[in-house]
C-alpha cells in the first residue's frame, strides 16, 4: 500500500496484486490522491494533468465500485479546477457519451454510474465554466430517468444535486423540467430514491422560487405522499424539505424577487393549513378522502402523520426562535386545531397518535429553541389557551338551551387539547426549575388556579393532564408542593359529593405525594397522615353514595400508593393501618368469596373489581418501595388477601359471568388481572405456591387464548425487552437511536391504542421526570403474563411444563396466517421469558420431554417474516443451549441450523437460521472448537455473498460479527480472509442498502477487537491488515446513511484504542467536529464518544486540529465551532436530552479541562466557564431587585450595590439553561481542585506576577476576581441549583484562597478586597423564602468565611456576622410559618447547619482571643452564647439518642428530639452525623470558659424547649435537679458521644472529626471540675484509655497520635490529682504524728497488683509501649534484630516517643507499693532510649529521673525489689558502652549515667561491680578523643568520691587547641564548681583545694599571652576571672595555696601583669588622648590579703 501513495498511479503494482487487492490498491491511491492535490503545486498538477486524467478515465470504464467512482469523480473534478479547466468540457461529452450507451451488461452498468457521478462532481467544482454542456447533459440524465434502475436513478438523484449546487442560478431555465422528474422520483419504490430526490429538491429550492410559491401545494401532496411507507430517513428527508418549503413560503428570502404572476407570500394560517390537511387526509386525492369520510374511517396511515409532524418542527426551527417567540399564540391556536379535529381523533389509537404528535411538536420547538425568558412567555400562552378552553367548557355544560349546547363529542374533543397544553407547560416548567417562580406569583397568568380548573374537567384525560402538570410545579419548586396539598384536600373535602372533583382532585393529591420522590426536601409528617385520613375516608364513604362509588374508591387507592413512594421512613408508621385496609378490601376467606359470586350487580362488580384492583397496586408499591418493610410477618398478613385475589382470577373469566353483566366487566377483569400479575412478579413464587395451579392455568390462558386472535399484538412493547439488545438494530435500527422515537414507535404501537395517561391513573405515581404514558390494559396485560409467565414456570412439576409446551406447538400449528403471527409470537416471548429467567438464576429446564416442543416453538419463529420475532427465536435458542448445558445438545442444534440453511429458499428463514448460528454459543463460554468455527464461516462468508437479498446478508454479516466475538483469539487464523471479504463487500454492496453496510461496520469493530494490540506490529501481514481496516473505515465514513458513519467512527475508536498512532487525527478530529451538530442521534453519540476517548490521550492535539478546522473554513454551517471545541460542546450539551450522551459530553469536558487547565489554556478555560454562565437571557441577576431595595435604605450595609451579575451582551452563548451553567460551576470547582495538586505558584500572588513576566504562563490566582465573580453570578441566580453549585464555589475560594497574602499591602491577604462581594452572594441565601438547603449551604460559607481571617475588622465582619445572627434568630422562631412547607428533617438540617456555623465560629473565636489584638469576634459570639449553650447540648442530646444501636430504640422518646421528630429519625440521622462534631468541641470549649460553673441567666429570646429533658432544671420525677447533676450529665453526655464514635470510627475521611472529639476531651481535662470526675472514676478513665489505644492502633495521623498522647497525659494527670488529694486528706485527718503510719493510696493497693482491663496504669502502659515498639522495635524481645536496616526516626515520630516517655514517668506517681512493684518496663524503656534525636533524649532522661526520683523507693513495702529494678536498669545502661549491635550516644550515656548517680540512692549506686564500673566509665570518657563526651562528664552534679578518687593526670589535660576542646574544659570547671557549691562544708575546701591548681594551670605569661592560639586565650581569660571570683569566696584555702605553692604564685602573677599589658595597649589604641595625659590604672589589681 506505500506503493500507493503517490501523485501518479503506479500501474506496474497495481498489476501485480490480485483483482480484489487491485480494487483495495485504487482505493488507497484515490484516497491519497484526494488529499495530496490541495496541497500540490497547480505547476505540478498541470504537468502531470494529462497522464492522471488518463489513468482516472482507465479506472473509469473498468467497473469501479460504489465508494472508488464517488473517489474518482472527486479527484477527477479537483483535479480540472486546480489544473487546466479548458479539457474538462471533453470529459463532460465523454461521460454523456457512456451515459447515452445501450449497453446494458451488467459490466456497463458501474461504468455508467461512474460517468453519472464524474458529470455531478464535475459541475460542482466548474460551475458556471460548464454551462455550455449543461443542456446536453441535463437530457441525457433526464432521458437516462427512464430506464433507470434503483441504483441508476439514485446515482442521477445525487448528481443532479450536484449540477445544481455548481450551477447555482444559472440554471435557472432548466428548473422546472428537473423539478417534473424530481418530483416523481419522491415517491420511487426505493426508499434511497426518495432521500435523494428530497436532496435535489432543498438544493433546488434555493433558487428556484416557484416551489414555495406557486407549486407549493402540488410539492406539499407529493412530499405527503412520499412519507405513505417510508422509511425513516425517507421521513427525515422529506420533512426536512417540507419545512424548509413551508417556511419560505412565510418568511421569503429578500433577494429573490418573485416572478410575475407568481404567489405572494404565504401567510401562516396558508402554510398551517397545507400541514394539517396533510396530517388529517394524507396524500390521497379528492375520491379516496370522500370515500374515508362516507365510511367514517381514516385510512392517514402513522407514517405520514409522523412526517408531517416532523416537518412542523423543522418548519419552527428553520424559521428560528425568534419568529417563534412573536408568532407564538397563533402557531398555537393553529396547532390546538389540529388536536381537536375530529377526523385526527376518530378512535382512541388515532388519538393517542395525533396527541404524541402535537406534544412532540411543542416539546421540539419550545423546549429547544427558546432560552429560560421565552420559555416562561410561552408557558403563559399555554395557561392562556388552557383557561380559554376551559371556560368554553364550563359554559357548554352549563348552557341549558338544546339547540346551541355544545356535543358531548366536542367536549370530549377538547381533552386533546387541553391534555397537549398541560403536558408542555409541565414539562417546560420541569426544565425551568425554580427559575419557574415568577409564574406562579404572576395574577394576570394564574396559572395554578388554570391548572387546578381543569381538575374539574369531565374528561378523565384532562384531569390526570393537570395532575401531572401540578407533579411538574412540585418538583420544579418543591415549596410549593405542601401548598397545593393543602389546596387540593381543602378543594376534595369540599366537593366530595362531585364525581369529577373526585377524582380530579384525587389524582392531583395522588401526583403530589408522588412528586415528593424527587424532592430531597420532602413534606411536613403532618401531610402524609392527612393524606392517608381523607383515603381512608374515601373508602369508608365510598358505599354511601352509588354515583360517586367508584370515583372515591378509585380515588382513596389511589391516594395510598402515592402515600407508599414517600419511602419506607414513612410507610413504616402507616404500615398497620394500611395492613387493615387490605385486609378489609378482600375475602375473610375463599368460602365469603363463593358468596360474593353469587350475588351483586354490574356496578358493584365494577365497584368491588376497581377496589381490589388499587388495593393490588397499593401493595405492588409497597414492594418496590418499601421492600426493607415487607418482612416475614407482613408477607403472612398479605397471604389471605393474596390469596383471595388468586382465587378470583378464574371467576372473571366465566362466560357466565359476561352473560350476566355484560361485555363491560371484562375490560374491569382485564384490569384486575394484571394488577394481580403484577403484585404476583414481585413476590418470590414461594409465596404462593399453594396458588401455583391457578395461576399457571390463567397465565396459559392469557397467553394462548382467543383475545390475543382477536388483536395485533404490539411487538414493540412484548420482545424488545427478552431479546438481546445487540440484535434489535437488525428489526429497526433507527427506532432507538433517534431524535424522533417519542413519535417513531407510534408506528409499532398496538391496534388497540398507543400510550396514554389514562390507560392506568395509577401511573401517576412512578418515578420519573417524563409524562408517563402507560400502554393498554390489553396489551400491558400480555407484557405482565409473559413475564410471570417465566417466573411460575419452573416451580410446577415436571409433567405439567411438558403439556403446557406441548399444548403452545399444537396451538401454533393450527393457525395459519396474522393469527399465527400473533399467537406465534405470545407463546414464543411466554417461553423466552423462561429461559432467561433460568439462564439469569442458573436453573434448569427440566427432563428431556420439555427440550423438543421448546425447540420447535423456536425454530419456527426462526422461520416468520417478522424481524422482532427472529431475533427473538435466536436469543430463545441461544437461552436454551444455556440452560440444557449439554454440549452434544448444542452440537445438534448447529448441525440443525446447518441443514435448515441448505434447504431453506426463502430470505426469512436463511436470515432466522444464521443469526441462531451466531447467537448459539452466547451464554456457553464462546466457540472452542476449530472446527465447528471453519464451518460456521464457510457458512456465513456464504450467505453474505448473496447480493440477491440485502436481508439475508444483513443478518448473516452481523451472526458473522456475533462468531468473531464469541471466538476470540481462536479467530485469528480466520482475521485476513475475513478483512477480505469486509472491504470487498463495501465496495460491492450499493449505497441504496445501507443496512448491509451497518452490518459489515459491526463486523470490522468486532475483527479490530479480536486482533486487538496485534495491531501495532510493523509486520507486512499486520500492516495490511492496518490498512484495510483503515480504507474501510474510509469507505464507511463516506456512506451517505449516518447509521454507517456512526458506525465508521466506532471502528476508527477502537483502532485508536489498541493503534493510537496509526489514526490520524488530522483527518479524523474534522469529521467528527462536522458531525458534531449531526441531525441524527446515533451520529451524534458516536462522535461525542470518540472524542471521549481521544481527549483522555491526545486533548491539546484534538483541540489544536478543532482550531486549524475553523481557521480553514471560515464559512462553514457549523458555526457552533466558532468558540472553539469546547464551547461547542458546552452548546451541545445544552441542548440535548438524552442522558447518555449528556455525561458523555461532560466526560469529555472534564478530560479536556484535566489536561490544560492547568497550563496554557487556563485563562481560556475560565473564560469559556465565565460566558457559559453569563449566557442568560434575562439582563441582570435575578437577585438584583431585591438588592436594589436594600441600597435604597442608605442605612443598609454598603456590600449589597458590589458586584453586579450582568448578562454580557457580546458572550459567544446566548440563553443556556441552568443545568448547563451549573455544570460550568462544576467545571470551576474542578478546576481549582486541579490547580491544588499542580503548580504551587497557583496560589501565590508574588511567585506567580514573577514567573508570568518570565515563563509568559497562567496561573490560577491572578483570575482571583473572575473566580469570585462568577461565584456570586451564580449565588444570586433564580435556579436554586446553580445557588448552590455558586455557594459550594464560593466555600472552595474561601479554603483556597484566604491565606494567600496581597503582596502590594503588606498584612493583608489578597480576598479581603472581595469582602463586599462574599457578602452581597451570602445575603439573598438567608431570605425567609430560602430554601433550608441554600440556606444550610450559606451558613457553611459564612462560617468558612469568619474562621479564614480574611477579615479583621469588626465592622466589616459584623456584616457577615449579622447573617448567621438572623439565622439563629429564624431557628429560634421555630419557622411557624414556612416550617409547613418541608419535611422536618429539612428544618432540622438547616437549625443543624446553623448551630455547626456558630460553633465553627466560636472555636475559631477561642482561639483568636488568645491574640489580644484579634479578640474582638469572641465578644460578637458572647452576645449570643447563653443561646447556643442550650441549643449545642439540644442538639448533642439529639445525636447521642439517634446513634442509640437498633435494640435501644424504645428508648428514643415518642415525640422526637429537640430538633428531630419521630416520623423524621432516619431522615434527620445523616443531618446530626454531619454537624455535631464542631459542636461538640464548641459546647466543651463553652464548658471550659464557664468552668461548669451553673449561670442563672436564660436567654430572652429561647422560645423553643431546647434544653433536653435531662438537662433542665427539673429530672424525670418532678424534683429540682442540682448543678452537680447537671454537669454530670453534660459531662458524660459529652464523653459518651467521643467514647461512641472513636470506638468506630467509619473512614478515613473523619479525620476532621475525630480531631474534633479528641480536641474538645482535652478541653474538659483543662478543668479541674472534670477532671476530678475522671480521675475519681477509673471505670471510666480505664474506658476511655482503651478507646485511645484502639485509635493509636487503626489511625496513622501523627496529629491524631500526638492528640491521643496528650490526652492521655491529662488522664493521667487527673489521676494523679486524684491520688494526692485522697493522701493530702488522710494526712489531714489523721494527723502529722501518724504520718508513719498513712495507708498508701495508689493502684495496686486493693488488687495486690495491675488488673488488665481494670486498671488505668496498665491501659496507659499498652499505649505508651505501643508506641514505643512501633517507632523503636528493639524495645520488644520479639521484634529486636528481625530488622538488620538501621532505624530512624522522624521528627514527628521523636515527639510521639518524647510524649510516650513524658507519660511513662508519672505513672510511678498513681501506683500504689503494690502496683509499683509491678511497673518495671518504665526503667527498661528509659535506659533503652540512646542516640535518639535531641527532643527524645531531654525527655528520656528527665522520665529516668522523674522514675528515680520516685517516692517508692522510701516505701517499705516495695523498696528492696524498687532498688534491684533500679539496679537491674544501672547495669544495662553500663553494659551500653560495650554494645557493638548498635551506635551508642556517650554523651546521652554520660548524661543518664549522671542522673542515675545524683537521683538513685546509695543503695543503688555504691553496689559493687556498679560503682567500679561507674568510675571506670567516666574515666574512659575523660581520655575520649571527642570533646563532648569529656564536657559532659561533669554535667550536672556529680558525687565528690568520684572526683576524689581521679588520677591527677586524669584532672591536668594539655591545653585546647579547639574550639571544642575549650567546650570541654569550660563544662569541667563548671562541673566542679557546681560540686563545690553542693558538697557539705566539711568537703568544700578539699575540693577547692583541687579546682585552684588546675586554674591556675591554666594561665598564660605575657609573652605566651600574645602568642597563644584563641582557645588558650579564651581559657586563660575564663580562669583568670573565676580565680577572682573563687578566691574571695575561700580566703583561707587560696591563701594556703599560694603560701605553700610559689611557682604557682609566680605564675598568678605573670598571668595578671601580662593581661594588664594588654589591656593597656587596646585602651591606648582606642583613645590615644587619655593615653597620652596620663597612665590609667590596672583594671585588675591582685588582691593577696581575703580577710
Amino acid at each position: 500500500m506505500e506503493r500507493a501513495h503517490s501523485l501518479l498511479l503506479d500501474e506496474e503494482a497495481c498489476n501485480q496484486v490480485g483483482k480484489h487487492q487491485k480494487a483495495e490498491f485504487i482505493l488507497e491511491w484515490l484516497n491519497h490522491l484526494k488529499r495530496l492535490l490541495p496541497v500540490t503545486d497547480r505547476v505540478d498538477i498541470r504537468q502531470n494533468q494529462r497522464c492522471l486524467v488518463d489513468q482516472l478515465w482507465e479506472i473509469l470504464i473498468n467497473s469501479p465500485s460504489g465508494p472508488t467512482r464517488w473517489l474518482l469523480a472527486h479527484c477527477l473534478a479537483v483535479l480540472y479546477r486546480l489544473g487546466d479547466p479548458i479539457p474538462s468540457n471533453l470529459m463532460v461529452e465523454r461521460c454523456n457519451d457512456i451515459i447515452r450507451s445501450k449497453d446494458d451488461s451488467p459490466s456497463a452498468l458501474p461504468t455508467r454510474l461512474a460517468a453519472i457521478a464524474c458529470l455531478g462532481t464535475l459541475y460542482e467544482q466548474l460551475g458556471r465554466m460548464l454551462i455550455g454542456c449543461f443542456k446536453d447533459t441535463l437530457v441525457c440524465l433526464l432521458k437516462a430517468m427512464k430506464s433507470a434502475e434503483s441504483q441508476g436513478r439514485y446515482e442521477i438523484m445525487l448528481s443532479m444535486e450536484r449540477i445544481l449546487r455548481g450551477l447555482g442560478v444559472s440554471a435557472v431555465s432548466c428548473h422546472r423540467d428537473i423539478y417534473k422528474v424530481v418530483r416523481a422520483c419522491l415517491t420511487d419504490r426505493s426508499m434511497a430514491v426518495r432521500c435523494a430526490a428530497a436532496k435535489v429538491l432543498l438544493e433546488l429550492q434555493r433558487e428556484a422560487a416557484f416551489l414555495w410559491t406557486s407549486e407549493l401545494e402540488n410539492v406539499a401532496t407529493v412530499c405527503f405522499r412520499a412519507f405513505e411507507g417510508s422509511n425513516y430517513n425517507v421521513r427525515v428527508s422529506v420533512s426536512k424539505l417540507l419545512g424548509i418549503l413551508l417556511a419560505a413560503a412565510v418568511e421569503p428570502r429578500q433577494f429573490t424577487a418573485p416572478r410575475q404572476g407568481a404567489r405572494s407570500q404565504g401567510s401562516l394560517e396558508e402554510v398551517m393549513e397545507l400541514l394539517s390537511g396533510g396530517f388529517l387526509r394524507g396524500g390521497g386525492g379528492f375520491l379516496r378522502a370522500s370515500g374515508d369520510m362516507l365510511k367514517g374511517t381514516s385510512s392517514v396511515s402513522k407514517d405520514v402523520r409522523i412526517g408531517v409532524t416532523q416537518a412542523y418542527v423543522v418548519f419552527v426551527s428553520t424559521l428560528g426562535s425568534s419568529w417563534l417567540e412573536a408568532n407564538f399564540p397563533a402557531f398555537l391556536s393553529l396547532l390546538m386545531e389540529l388536536a381537536s379535529h375530529v377526523r385526527a381523533t376518530q378512535t382512541p389509537a388515532d388519538a393517542a397518535v395525533t396527541r404524541r404528535c402535537v406534544s412532540f411538536i411543542l416539546r421540539s420547538t419550545l423546549g429547544s429553541l427558546l432560552g429560560e425568558k421565552a420559555q416562561i412567555n410561552a408557558v403563559k400562552q399555554l395557561c392562556l389557551a388552557v383557561a380559554t378552553q376551559k371556560r368554553a367548557v364550563d359554559a357548554a355544560l352549563t348552557d341549558r338551551n338544546v339547540e346551541t349546547k355544545v356535543s358531548s363529542a366536542d367536549v370530549s374533543a377538547s381533552q386533546h387539547m387541553l391534555v397537549c397544553c398541560l403536558l408542555e407547560m409541565g414539562a417546560l416548567v420541569q426544565g425551568l426549575g425554580s427559575s419557574a417562580a415568577p409564574l406562579l406569583t404572576d395574577t394576570t397568568t394564574a396559572l395554578l388556579d388554570t391548572v387546578i380548573s381543569v381538575l374539574l374537567h369531565p374528561a378523565t384525560l384532562a384531569r390526570l393532564a393537570a395532575a401531572w402538570c401540578l407533579r411538574c410545579v412540585a418538583m420544579a419548586m418543591p415549596s410549593h408542593c405542601s401548598l397545593l396539598l393543602d389546596c387540593c384536600v381543602e378543594r376534595l373535602v369540599a366537593l366530595k359529593s362531585s364525581p369529577d372533583a373526585v377524582a380530579g382532585y384525587g389524582a392531583a393529591i395522588a401526583a403530589l405525594v408522588a412528586a415528593v420522590q424527587h424532592c430531597p426536601l420532602g413534606i411536613p409528617h403532618t401531610k402524609d397522615k392527612m393524606v392517608l385520613d381523607l383515603a381512608e375516608d374515601l373508602l369508608r364513604s365510598a358505599s354511601q353514595n352509588s354515583q360517586i362509588s367508584l370515583q372515591r374508591t378509585q380515588a382513596g387507592w389511589l391516594l395510598i400508593s402515592s402515600l407508599i413512594t414517600l419511602g419506607p421512613a414513612v410507610v413504616e408508621h402507616h404500615l398497620p393501618r394500611l395492613l387493615l385496609l387490605w385486609r378489609c378490601v378482600f375475602p375473610a376467606s375463599l368460602r365469603e368469596q363463593e358468596m360474593e359470586l353469587r350475588r351483586g350487580d354490574y356496578f358493584t362488580w365494577q365497584v368491588t373489581l376497581e377496589g381490589r384492583s388499587g388495593a393490588l397496586s397499593a401493595m405492588k408499591n409497597l414492594l418496590q418501595h418499601c421492600r426493607e418493610l415487607v418482612t416475614d410477618e407482613v408477607i403472612s398478613r398479605l397471604l389471605t388477601p393474596l390469596t383471595c385475589a388468586v382465587a378470583l382470577l378464574t371467576k372473571l373469566v366465566l362466560p357466565a359471568l359476561f352473560r350476566s353483566y355484560g361485555n363491560s366487566v371484562k375490560s374491569w377483569s382485564i384490569v384486575y388481572r394484571l394488577r394481580v400479575y403484577e403484585l404476583l412478579a414481585l413476590l418470590h413464587p414461594q409465596t404462593y405456591q399453594e396458588s401455583f395451579g391457578l395461576v399457571m392455568n390463567q397465565l396459559v390462558s392469557d397467553v394462548s387464548g382467543q383475545d390475543n386472535l382477536n388483536q395485533t399484538c404490539s411487538e414493540l412493547s412484548l420482545l424488545p425487552p427478552l431479546c438481546h439488545c445487540d440484535d434489535l438494530p437488525l428489526a429497526g435500527p433507527a427506532l432507538h437511536d433517534t431524535d424522533h422515537r417519542y413519535i417513531e414507535e407510534q408506528l409499532h404501537s398496538s391496534s388497540v391504542g398507543g400510550g396514554s395517561l389514562d390507560n392506568d391513573p395509577f401511573s401517576l405515581c412512578e418515578r420519573g421526570y417524563e409524562a408517563p404514558a402507560p400502554l393498554p390494559s390489553p396489551v400491558a396485560l400480555a407484557t405482565t403474563s409473559i413475564h410471570l409467565f417465566g417466573a411460575v414456570f419452573p416451580h410446577i412439576i415436571s409433567a405439567q411444563r411438558v403439556k403446557i409446551l406441548e399444548q403452545f406447538v399444537e396451538t401454533v400449528n393450527q393457525l395459519k396466517g396474522q393469527r399465527q403471527q400473533t399467537i406465534q409470537t405470545h407463546l414464543c416471548a411466554a417461553l423466552c421469558s423462561l429461559l432467561k429467567h433460568q439462564g439469569s438464576n442458573r436453573g434448569s429446564l427440566g427432563p428431556e420431554e420439555i427440550r423438543p416442543p421448546a425447540l420447535s416453538l423456536l425454530l419456527g419463529a426462526l422461520e416468520s417474516t417478522s424481524p422482532l420475532l427472529r431475533c427473538l427465536a435466536a436469543e430463545g435458542l441461544a437461552r436454551l443451549v444455556q440452560v440444557v448445558g449439554d454440549p452434544g445438545f448444542t452440537v445438534s442444534i448447529s448441525l440443525l441450523c446447518f441443514d435448515r440453511l441448505k434447504t431453506a429458499r426463502d430470505a426469512a428463514s436463511r436470515s432466522g437460521y444464521a443469526l441462531a448460528l451466531g447467537a448459539l454459543y452466547r451464554y456457553t463460554g464462546g466457540i472452542s472448537s476449530p472446527q465447528h468455527l471453519s464451518t460456521c464461516l464457510g457458512v456465513l462468508f456464504t450467505l453474505s455473498q448473496d447480493s440477491t437479498s440485502p436481508e439475508v446478508q444483513t443478518w448473516s454479516l452481523y451472526s458473522l460479527s456475533l462468531v468473531v466475538d464469541l471466538s476470540g483469539g481462536l479467530y485469528r487464523t480466520h482475521a485476513e480472509p475475513s478483512f477480505t471479504l469486509v472491504l470487498r463487500l463495501l465496495l460491492s454492496t450499493p449505497p441504496t442498502h445501507p443496512e448491509v453496510h451497518y452490518s459489515l461496520g459491526r463486523c470490522l469493530h468486532c475483527l479490530i477487537t479480536c486482533l486487538g494490540p496485534d495491531l501495532q506490529g510493523n509486520g507486512a501481514a499486520v500492516s495490511g491488515l492496518r490498512s484495510s481496516c483503515l480504507v474501510a473505515c474510509g469507505v464507511m465514513q463516506d456512506s451517505p446513511d449516518c447509521l454507517v458513519q456512526a458506525r465508521a467512527i466506532s471502528c476508527l475508536q477502537q483502532l485508536h484504542m489498541f493503534s493510537p498512532p496509526h489514526v490520524n487525527l488530522t483527518s479524523l478530529v474534522p469529521a467528527l467536529c462536522a458531525n458534531l451538530c449531526s441531525s441524527f442521534l446515533c451520529l451524534r453519540r458516536a462522535v461525542v464518544a470518540c472524542l471521549r476517548q481521544l481527549v483522555q490521550r491526545e486533548a491539546l492535539e484534538v483541540s489544536e486540529h478543532a482550531i486549524a478546522l475553523v481557521k480553514e473554513l471560515p464559512r462553514r454551517d457549523n458555526t457552533q465551532l466558532e468558540v472553539g471545541l469546547e464551547g461547542a460542546l458546552f452548546i451541545l450539551l445544552d441542548q440535548e436530552s438524552d442522558f447518555s450522551l449528556r455525561k458523555d459530553i461532560q466526560e469529555t469536558l472534564v478530560h479536556m479541562m484535566a489536561a490544560s487547565a492547568t497550563s496554557s489554556k487556563l485563562a481560556h478555560w475560565l473564560k469559556l466557564c465565565k460566558d457559559v454562565l453569563s449566557a442568560t437571557t434575562d439582563g441582570r441577576a435575578p437577585l438584583e431587585s431585591k438588592q436594589e431595595d436594600e441600597d435604597a435604605d442608605p442605612g443598609k450595609d454598603d456590600d449589597s450595590s458590589a458586584f453586579r451579575a450582568r448578562s454580557e451582551s457580546g458572550g459567544p452563548f446566548t440563553a443556556l439553561r441552568s443545568a448547563t451553567r451549573c455544570f460550568a460551576m462544576e467545571c470551576v470547582c474542578r478546576i481549582i481542585a486541579q490547580c491544588e495538586t499542580a503548580d504551587p505558584a497557583h496560589f501565590d500572588m508574588p511567585l506567580a506576577q514573577e514567573r508570568r513576566l518570565h515563563d509568559s504562563t497562567d496561573f490560577l490566582v491572578l483570575h482571583l476576581g473572575d473566580l469570585v465573580r462568577m461565584a456570586f453570578m451564580a449565588s444570586t441566580d433564580h435556579s436554586d441549583e446553580l445557588r448552590l453549585a455558586g455557594l459550594q464555589t464560593l466555600l472552595v475560594i474561601i479554603r483556597q484562597f484566604s491565606a494567600i497574602p496581597e503582596p502590594e499591602f503588606p498584612g493583608h491577604v489578597i480576598l479581603e478586597q472581595y469582602q463586599a462581594n462574599v457578602g452581597a452572594a451570602l445575603r439573598p441565601a438567608f431570605t425567609a423564602d430560602a430554601p433550608p438547603d441554600i440556606t444550610a449551604k450559606a451558613c457553611q460559607v459564612c462560617s468558612a468565611w469568619i474562621a479564614s481571617g480574611v477579615v479583621s475588622d469588626l465592622r466589616d465582619l459584623r456584616r457577615v456576622h449579622q447573617l448567621l445572627v438572623s439565622s439563629l434568630a429564624k431557628v429560634q422562631s421555630g419557622r411557624e410559618a414556612s416550617s409547613q412547607l418541608y419535611n422536618e428533617a429539612a428544618a432540622a438540617m438547616e437549625t443543624l447547619a446553623v448551630l455547626k456555623a456558630w460553633a465553627e465560629v466560636y472555636i475559631v473565636a477561642v482561639q483568636r482571643s488568645k491574640q489580644k489584638e484579634r479578640a474582638g469576634l469572641l465578644k460578637l459570639v458572647q452576645s449570643e452564647l447563653s443561646t447556643l449553650s442550650r441549643l449545642w447540648l439540644a442538639a448533642l442530646q439529639d445525636y447521642a439518642l439517634l446513634t442509640l444501636p437498633q435494640e435501644y430504640s424504645s428508648q428514643l422518646p415518642a415525640t422526637g428530639g429537640s430538633f428531630y421528630t419521630a416520623e423524621t429519625v432516619s431522615q434527620a440521622r445523616r443531618h446530626y452525623t454531619s454537624s455535631w462534631a464542631p459542636i461538640l468541641h464548641a459546647t466543651s470549649l463553652w464548658l471550659h470558659s464557664t468552668g461548669f460553673v451553673m449561670s442563672d441567666e436564660a436567654p430572652a429570646n429561647l422560645s423553643r424547649p431546647a434544653t433536653p429533658t435531662s438537662m433542665g432544671n427539673r429530672s424525670s420525677v418532678g424534683g429540682a435537679k442540682s448543678p452537680e447533676d447537671i454537669n454530670t450529665d453534660r459531662l458524660h453526655l459529652i464523653l459518651g458521644i467521643s467514647v461512641e464514635f472513636l470506638c468506630s470510627p467509619h473512614s478515613e475521611d473523619q479525620m476532621e472529626t475525630i480531631t474534633s472529639c479528641l480536641r474538645a476531651l482535652q478541653v474538659l481535662l483543662e478543668v479541674s471540675w472534670p477532671r476530678a470526675k475522671i480521675g475519681n472514676d477509673q471505670a471510666l478513665s480505664v474506658e476511655l484509655l482503651s478507646v485511645l489505644h484502639r485509635l493509636m492502633v487503626t489511625r496513622e495521623s501523627v496529629s491524631v497520635q500526638l492528640a491521643v498522647l496528650d490526652l492521655l497525659q491529662r488522664i493521667v494527670a487527673a489521676a494523679h490529682e486524684h491520688i494526692r488529694e485522697k493522701r493530702h486528706s488522710a494526712e489531714v485527718d489523721d494527723g502529722a504524728a501518724e504520718k508513719e503510719t498513712l495507708p498508701e493510696f495508689g493502684e495496686g493497693r486493693d488488687t495486690g497488683g495491675l488488673v488488665p482491663g481494670h486498671s488505668l496504669v496498665f491501659g496507659a502502659l499498652e499505649l505508651c509501649l505501643c508506641v514505643l515498639v512501633r517507632k523503636i522495635p528493639q524495645l520488644s524481645p520479639k521484634l529486636a534484630g528481625t530488622s538488620p536496616i538501621a532505624w530512624t526516626l522522624t521528627d514527628s515520630d521523636c515527639r510521639l516517643v518524647a510524649s510516650a516517655l513524658c507519660v511513662l514517668s508519672e505513672l510511678p506517681s498513681i501506683c500504689s507499693p503494690e502496683g509499683e512493684s509491678m511497673n518495671h518496663p518504665f526503667s527498661h524503656a528509659n535506659t533503652t532510649i540512646k542516640g535518639l534525636a535531641c527532643v527524645v533524649i531531654q525527655a528520656a532522661i528527665q522520665a529516668l529521673k522523674s522514675v528515680l526520683t520516685s517516692p517508692m523507693s522510701r516505701q517499705e513495702k516495695c523498696r528492696g525489689s524498687w532498688n534491684l529494678l533500679l539496679q537491674s536498669a544501672l547495669n544495662t545502661l553500663l553494659t551500653f558502652w560495650d554494645s557493638g549491635t548498635c551506635v551508642v550516644d556517650k554523651v546521652s550515656l554520660l548524661t543518664a549515667l549522671t542522673v542515675f548517680l545524683l537521683s538513685a540512692g546509695p543503695d543503688v549506686c555504691t553496689i559493687e561491680p556498679l560503682h567500679k564500673l561507674c568510675l571506670q566509665r567516666f574515666t574512659t570518657s575523660i581520655d575520649s578523643k571527642d570533646p563532648l563526651v569529656i564536657s559532659d562528664k561533669g554535667i550536672v552534679q556529680v558525687i565528690s568520691a568520684y572526683i576524689c578518687l581521679l588520677p591527677p593526670q586524669k584532672v591536668e589535660r594539655s591545653r585546647p587547641q579547639t574550639p571544642q576542646e575549650l567546650l570541654g574544659v569550660l563544662e569541667g570547671i563548671r562541673a566542679m564548681e557546681a560540686l563545690i557549691q553542693a558538697a557539705d562544708e566539711s568537703q568544700c575546701p578539699q575540693l577547692v583545694a583541687v579546682l585552684l591548681p588546675l586554674l591556675i594551670s591554666f594561665l598564660l605569661d605575657e609573652n605566651a599571652l600574645s602568642s597563644a592560639p584563641l582557645p588558650s586565650r579564651s581559657l586563660h581569660d575564663s580562669a583568670l576571672k573565676d580565680l577572682m571570683r573563687f578566691g574571695p569566696q575561700h580566703p583561707a584555702v587560696f591563701r594556703s595555696l599560694i603560701t605553700t605553692s610559689p611557682h604557682l604564685k609566680s605564675r598568678l602573677q605573670a598571668a595578671i601583669k601580662g593581661n594588664q599589658e594588654s589591656l593597656n595597649i587596646k585602651a591606648s589604641s582606642a583613645n590615644p588622648a587619655a593615653h597620652s595625659t596620663g597612665k590609667s590604672s590596672p583594671s585588675i589589681t591582685l588582691k593577696t590579703k581575703f580577710l
